[in-house]
């Protein structure tokens, strides 16, 4: 019987496909794009393995962590995530977040480049992954001045209700309260890089509002914010360049 492949497994057989695909880039087009599909299916099958490896065995027991990066910075194109030289995450565009990646233990290079740039690097971080805990990486400031942040996720919610954590990513914005339409705040002065803890809920639709901390000016209305049971979200706020206002938010989950 063939052995089960684990996420290492399909993240290194994905490496090794990406590496064929970028040979025959301009040698053959086809091979290119053969290659390519490859790498993509054993991407996905290592992000599949990943996630269920992480919800059957108990983060006590675990010898791997999980992390997934998220493109906070608006004046910075797509980019590709580099880990010890091998690319990871292809084309990440700004105001998304990548898949989650089970890495083992231990401690990483990262390099960020401009989307199929593999020559001007834009950010090199070294991360620590620890066994057991599962890490968004937030890609913030501006192009020539990157920096990455660490947040932990905890992706655990009791069946049928649902949780939401407000992340404060916009460097030109001072802190911020995060409130029900004309009710109370939910989340209080909430600093630049900060993170709030996870408020868990009913699962609801919700009118919510980000005012200037500890006022009731009204930066942003928030309106129909579905929260579905099972599900973890987080509301991000970055810098706009688009609208008059300083910043903007989007939601992604976990």
């Amino acid at each position: 019987m063939p052995q089960k492949r684990n996420g290492q497994d399909y993240f290194e057989k994905a490496a090794s496909y990406d590496v064929m695909a970028n040979y025959y880039k301009y040698l053959d087009p086809s091979l290119h794009i053969h290659y390519y599909q490859k790498h993509l299916r054993a991407l996905s099958k290592a992000f599949q393995a990943a996630i269920a490896e992480q919800r059957q065995i108990e983060p006590r027991n675990q010898s791997h962590g999980i992390i997934r990066v998220l493109h906070g910075s608006s004046d910075t194109p797509n980019v590709d995530v580099y880990i010890n030289a091998i690319r990871v995450f292809r084309n990440l565009p700004y105001k998304q977040v990548s898949n989650y990646l089970s890495m083992p233990s231990g401690k990483y290079h990262l390099d960020i480049y401009p989307a199929e740039d593999q020559v001007n690097s834009i950010l090199n971080k070294r991360i620590t992954v620890e066994a057991g805990k599962i890490y968004t990486l937030p890609l913030i400031g501006v192009e020539k001045k990157l920096r990455m942040l660490t947040l932990q996720d905890q992706l655990d919610v009791p069946t049928g209700e649902s949780k939401f954590r407000f992340i404060h990513l916009s460097p030109d914005t001072p802190p911020l309260d995060v409130a029900v339409v004309k009710g109370d705040v939910v989340f209080p002065k909430v600093s630049y890089k900060e993170a709030t803890p996870y408020l868990g809920l009913t699962p609801m639709t919700v009118d919510l509002e980000i005012r200037t901390a500890g006022t009731k000016e009204v930066l942003l209305p928030l309106h129909e914010l579905q929260f579905n049971p099972n599900e973890v979200y987080s509301i991000i706020a970055t810098s706009s360049h688009q609208n008059e206002r300083s910043f903007e938010t989007f939601v992604i989950r976990g």
